[in-house]
């Protein structure tokens, strides 16, 4: 049974209904007293956005083992997607009570406090995080986000760095490092940067838009217009902010900050 929440996760993250339900069913038929059978019921069910049950299968995996950390931590989660940060807060905790170097407890406290735009302390747990986990990129990746929040652009560029060395494959550090580079207006650096993520990942829209609204910072407004015109057709429903960006293409810029990731 060891490992079987891990397998769920790695099937939530990738979205496969299918082998997860399969997965969950097994479990509970194997061993209905195991806390990870429950755990996987409670992934299951997260999947389909059912997150009160899910919720509840991760209380019963609980009480079959009140040591078991990793349901705690998805309990956090849970109640974080529901924006109920106080019980997210408390659920984390009880994770790290239980194990110190539960790492992923340490990055969802880090998450919450971001999201409350409590800075300082998301700084402080995803720092704690990565002092257990230094090979995560995705850790390196929020710190760098916290650390650009705080005003220290130099050490979160510094930072996301890291993240890409570590992962090559993680456009989503070049990303933010791109927004860095954009609030200290120097759209050169940030260009560049994007020229990588829309080669890693070339249907993303939120890619496309922001190059457009860089390459009009530096003149080139026929690119710009391309980038929007790209980024319109890979994403067509939201198409208000694109559409309005296009209709400003002539106008002076002004200095932005509202990339949002992708």
């Amino acid at each position: 049974m060891k490992g079987l929440e891990l397998l769920s996760t790695v099937f939530w993250h990738l979205k496969r209904e299918v082998e997860l339900s399969s997965l969950a069913q097994r479990a509970v038929d194997f061993d209905r007293m195991a806390p990870e059978s429950w755990c996987v019921v409670g992934n299951c069910f997260s999947l389909q956005k059912e997150h009160e049950t899910a919720l509840a299968f991760f209380r019963r995996s609980i009480q079959c083992d009140p040591s078991f950390t990793y349901s705690y931590t998805l309990s956090g989660h849970e109640y974080a997607s529901n924006e109920d940060f106080d019980q997210a807060l408390a659920c984390f905790r009880n994770a790290i009570r239980n194990d110190d170097r539960h790492y992923t407890a340490w990055y969802g406290l880090g998450a919450i406090y971001f999201r409350q735009d409590k800075y300082d302390l998301a700084e402080y747990h995803f720092k704690k995080a990565l002092s257990i986990n230094p090979q995560s990129s995705v850790l390196h990746c929020h710190l760098g986000m916290a650390q650009h929040e705080n005003g220290r652009n130099e050490e979160a560029l510094e930072t996301l760095a890291c993240a890409f060395k570590v992962d090559p494959r993680n456009p989503q550090a070049r990303f933010q490092r791109a927004t860095i580079w954009i609030s200290m207006d120097r759209p050169g650096e940030a260009l560049k940067e994007l020229e990588k993520v829309r080669d890693a990942a070339p249907r993303e829209a939120s890619v496309h838009f922001a190059m457009g609204k860089v390459l009009k910072r530096l003149g080139r407004p026929e690119e710009a217009m391309r980038c929007f015109l790209t980024a319109l057709d890979l994403d067509p429903k939201d198409n208000n902010l694109i559409k309005a960006a296009i209709d400003r293409l002539d106008d002076p810029d002004v200095l932005e900050e509202d990339n949002p990731a992708f």
